[in-house]
């Protein structure tokens, strides 16, 4: 008797690591799902080797700190190990570059953008028993870690400590009306240094990804994104709504209707639901 197994796709692996479970703590695997993304430009990556390569730049930070070694005194080897030794920064002569969301790119060019970099830098302050977390600021996505002297939050392309003038500063380039108009400080700053979960995370990691296949035109890359975004987010509708528009655009007629009136179902008194009604009664029409 020969027995078969199913190999899961990308898709599948992914969605399995990202599922709820229950009303348990969300555990998502961060390392590990960042590192799936990639496979959607890299079918052939090796999940495993990445983590991997991960876990050997765990061990070599931690040969580095003694291991009563105070908060303050890992950070300090952290950041020596991560930006000066082995040269991580943010790329900025190719910012939207796809390989920067990509770890397996990143962890060999040493180049990223603020989120990649935080995940692996997220990664190897836990590792050494570092309180961090992300932070989704506007904008730039920011590190932070709780020492016994205070909050520190960090640049993930620097390794700078920034203060709340910095953040404040960075924040009214993005937020409007930031600004109380009675004494002209920067309101509720703590709001934005909230400590992002894995979900939140790769999400963000995701749609910058959607952005960049958007302006690019590139649909298949858009609905492989889109994709992982439904398995993130399975009632965030306007994600199908926007696969089926690029399911449109690949000829993929019948994938669009499914996900087009999985929106409607759901979203029927959106401002759009008419024009998007209207499309359908055409695509419809196309296929008979």
């Amino acid at each position: 008797m020969s027995l078969q197994f199913n190999v899961p796709t990308p898709l599948e692996y992914f969605a399995s690591l990202v599922r709820e479970g229950g009303n348990q703590q969300e555990t998502i695997p961060l390392l590990e799902a960042a590192a799936c993304i990639a496979q959607d430009a890299y079918p052939l990556l090796d999940v495993q080797q990445v983590l991997d390569e991960v876990d050997q730049l765990q061990v070599r930070l931690a040969r580095t700190i003694e291991p009563s070694a105070e908060p303050m005194r890992r950070l300090t080897a952290l950041n020596q190990f991560f930006f000066s030794d082995l040269g991580f920064s943010g790329n900025l002569n190719n910012y939207y570059d796809t390989d920067n969301s990509y770890l397996n790119v990143v962890l060999r060019s040493r180049r990223g953008i603020p989120i990649s970099l935080a995940v692996l830098w997220l990664e190897l302050a836990q590792s050494v028993n570092l309180r961090a977390h992300g932070i989704s600021f506007p904008g730039h996505f920011l590190v932070k870690v709780q020492l016994p002297e205070g909050q520190v939050v960090i640049d993930p392309t620097s390794g700078r400590s920034l203060s709340r003038e910095d953040l404040s500063e960075r924040l009214e380039t993005f937020v409007v009306d930031s600004r109380n108009a009675s004494d002209g400080s920067l309101r509720d700053l703590a709001e934005y240094l909230r400590s992002a979960s894995p979900r939140q995370i790769l999400v963000r990691m995701l749609r910058n990804l959607k952005e960049i296949h958007r302006a690019e035109g590139d649909w298949q890359r858009l609905i492989d994104v889109q994709s992982r975004l439904i398995a993130l987010l399975p009632e965030a509708w306007s994600e199908w709504r926007d696969r089926g528009f690029a399911h449109v655009e690949r000829g993929h007629m019948v994938d669009a209707i499914s996900d087009l009136e999985t929106y409607l179902a759901h979203e029927g008194e959106s401002v759009d639901a008419e024009a998007i009604q209207e499309l359908l009664l055409r695509l419809r029409e196309s296929q008979s």
